[in-house]
């Protein structure tokens, strides 16, 4: 009778492990999500970088041209936000694949590759998830200050302040990689 027993709890927890299975839909979303964003940001940038031939113009005026300069810092930090965008997806999307179904081989032989793909758990996953988006939040607040006028000494301090912030929040996180 036991071992009746002892066949069935095999099967079902085979059967509960191979239910892991589910999470490539989720790996196979962010890929393709991953490659959409991807996509859109180099499409973004050879656009931006089309509107950019007239900015040697000589018969473009210095006011024009400050605008230009202005628009373009902003597309370049939209840009690289989208960027960072996509690399979350492809992080999330390997990550998951390494957690839940196997370890990706070809990425562990690749030379100069050996903390690319270092996740054990969940925690690993959140934390390398966490320090793009820490990173797609400060290019966020750049993008932000960029446009930003400042007309007392105030604006220049928050500014400054803000900045301060982000360093001391970076500098932190940092300095917890090396515990």
């Amino acid at each position: 009778m036991k071992q009746a027993g002892t066949g069935f709890e095999a099967r079902g927890e085979r059967a509960l492990w191979s239910v892991r299975y589910v999470v490539l839909l989720a790996v196979f979303g962010s890929l393709v999500a991953s490659l959409a964003v991807f996509w859109m940001a180099t499409v973004d940038t050879v656009i931006m970088a089309s509107h950019l031939v007239s900015y040697a113009s000589p018969k473009l005026e210095m006011a024009a041209r400050a605008e230009l300069k202005q628009a373009t810092v902003g597309h370049v930090i939209e840009i690289i936000d989208a960027y960072l965008l996509a690399a979350i997806l492809l992080i999330f999307a390997l990550g998951l694949y390494e957690l839940f179904v196997s370890k990706l081989e070809p990425a562990r032989q690749a030379e100069g590759s050996e903390n690319l793909l270092l996740i054990r758990n969940l925690d690993d996953l959140k934390n390398r998830l966490g320090k793009v988006v820490m990173l797609m939040l400060v290019v966020a607040f750049f993008e932000r200050v960029v446009s930003v006028k400042t007309s007392t000494p105030l604006d220049l301090f928050l500014i400054a302040a803000s900045t301060a912030l982000i360093g001391l929040a970076l500098w932190l996180t940092h300095t917890s990689d090396k515990h």
